[in-house]
């Protein structure tokens, strides 16, 4: 069976490029995403890479279709879609000194499994006009008594709340990491309702001062005619971790265990942590490069400087289950 009769046998499932591609690729992400980076490999080596959208169920897909799979790679975001495929059995380790010496150790699998991209931080956005400039500090302050009634977020059991929690387990421990998640849910304005998006939004229309948030959805909401407003009434802070850095999540790659076209695919993987690659690929996602010395884009930049924390994200995705229960335990979202 051809890869494009695979993709067209599936749900949920978009098809770009060409049928016979010398590189396959299963994403997560929008094709048009990185679209712009595939092309500059292919300009370069001359390799061609078919691009499929997976919207949803990527790793029960490639389990389904076992060595028959003609995926070569898989490019997700989030470390809890990157641990869901690694458990799957999908993926193989890939043994590569250039990607080794590109990525830093706590944004790649210790097994050489999956290998971050870009990054991207899980910010406060703070209302201009009602937030002093030295008014946000660390993460654990969110749960102080000063923001009750001041904070919007998007449901506590999402991926990128989720991940966020087990971050202040690790640093915490799950005692208090269930204070932390009941005082931030004590302090909510509204119950957890839509994206990070929408609680830009919410700030907008004075219903709450703060929220968590991706950073990337600053580009997205500046560059959105309708959104531009909610984007200038905020600022993004970065708060650390009292004993760490500002919070951080990934968007990766990772070769599949049936792979067919191994030596393209590996060469792919090389490419995306080129200096070039690493440039576009942040730029087209107003996201953070993965290697050191890749300027930021003008936007990137403007929002400030930061230090990452230097929590391994292997260890991150190993404290989800306590993160999605300390949630239900909390009641976040009810």
């Amino acid at each position: 069976m051809t890869f494009r009769a695979l993709l067209l046998a599936g749900t949920c499932v978009a098809f770009a490029a060409p049928a016979l591609a010398d590189v396959n690729i299963y994403t997560t992400r929008q094709p048009a995403l990185i679209q712009p980076v595939m092309d500059a490999f292919t300009a370069e080596t001359g390799i061609a890479v078919n691009l499929a959208y997976v919207d949803s169920g990527l790793a029960e897909r490639l389990r389904a279709e076992g060595n028959r799979s003609p995926a070569d790679l898989v490019m997700t975001v989030d470390i809890a879609n990157l641990k869901q495929i690694v458990d799957a059995g999908v993926i193989q380790p890939v043994e590569s000194n250039v990607l080794t010496a590109a990525v830093p150790e706590t944004l790649r699998s210790p097994d050489n499994l999956w290998f971050g991209l870009t990054t991207r931080a899980r910010i406060v956005y703070a209302a201009r006009d009602r937030v002093a400039d030295d008014e946000i500090t660390t993460y654990e302050d969110l749960a102080s008594d000063k923001w009750q009634g001041r904070i919007c977020t998007r449901a506590g059991l999402h991926d990128y709340n989720l991940a966020l929690l087990s971050a202040v387990i690790a640093h915490l421990g799950e005692d208090k990491a269930r204070d932390w998640a009941a005082g931030v849910r004590k302090n909510l304005a509204r119950k957890p309702e839509g994206n990070d998006r929408a609680q830009v939004r919410a700030i907008w229309a004075g219903q709450c001062d703060i929220s968590l948030g991706n950073t990337y959805y600053m580009g997205e909401m500046l560059n959105n005619a309708e959104q531009a407003a909610w984007a200038n009434a905020v600022r993004i802070v970065f708060p650390t971790f009292e004993n760490g850095g500002t919070h951080v999540n990934v968007s990766g790659v990772a070769m599949t265990t049936a792979a067919p076209n191994r030596d393209q695919a590996l060469r792919l993987m090389e490419y995306l942590v080129s200096p070039e690659a690493q440039r576009i690929y942040a730029d087209l996602n107003y996201e953070y490069p993965v290697l050191q010395g890749v300027p930021l884009s003008d936007l990137v930049a403007s929002w400030g400087e930061f230090t990452p924390d230097d929590v391994n994200l292997d260890d991150l995705a190993g404290h989800r289950p306590a993160a999605l229960r300390i949630m239900e335990e909390v009641n976040f979202d009810g």
